[in-house]
């Protein structure tokens, strides 16, 4: 028996879940590189000649920087720096599938944890988290051995800042919840 070919893209279901998977994969690791400032790692889920672009959030047709290539993706983990600890949340994905190329666009929620300038007495906040909500829009090669990404917009959508608390604070309610 045959298996029925996507209808949008004509690649067989089975086949087009898998690539989803390794490109969904690629995001996540992306993220985690990032938060490790690995940027070897980062560099890594791009192609040789890969590129990140980060837009203007006022016109998202002009760019504010552009690293190109694995020497300066690598480098790009390094302006990450300034900040105590990031997390980024890597949550929709959308592809079209194409034959040895594919498309995307992926949602990220990037928390940067700043620290408060001089010390924080108890109960007061540690800092400010720096929240970027983020859109991708990816193009993505199949290199043979794995997909890479070949090229990474990065279209910031809003930012929010909020306040740090330690753990462990206790409110007057002893309910967890």
């Amino acid at each position: 028996m045959t298996e029925n070919p996507d209808r949008s893209h004509g690649t067989p279901t089975s086949e087009r879940r898998r690539i989803e998977e390794e490109l969904r994969d690629l995001s996540i690791e992306y993220a985690a590189a990032a938060d490790e400032r690995d940027g070897e790692r980062f560099a890594g889920v791009f192609t040789p000649d890969g590129q990140l672009v980060v837009l203007r959030p006022q016109d998202q047709h002009h760019p504010v920087s552009t690293r190109s290539g694995r020497h300066q993706l690598a480098e790009s983990t390094d302006a990450l720096s300034r900040y105590v600890r990031t997390f980024h949340q890597i949550s929709n994905h959308r592809y079209r599938i194409g034959d040895g190329e594919a498309w995307g666009e992926v949602l990220c929620t990037a928390h940067h944890a700043l620290a408060a300038p001089g010390g924080s007495g108890p109960g007061e906040t540690t800092g400010t988290d720096v929240v970027w909500v983020i859109r991708y829009r990816d193009t993505y090669r199949d290199t043979g051995p794995a997909w890479r990404i070949a090229r990474r917009e990065l279209h910031l959508q809003w930012i929010e800042e909020r306040p740090i608390v330690p753990p462990g604070i206790v409110s007057d309610d002893p309910s967890p919840f």
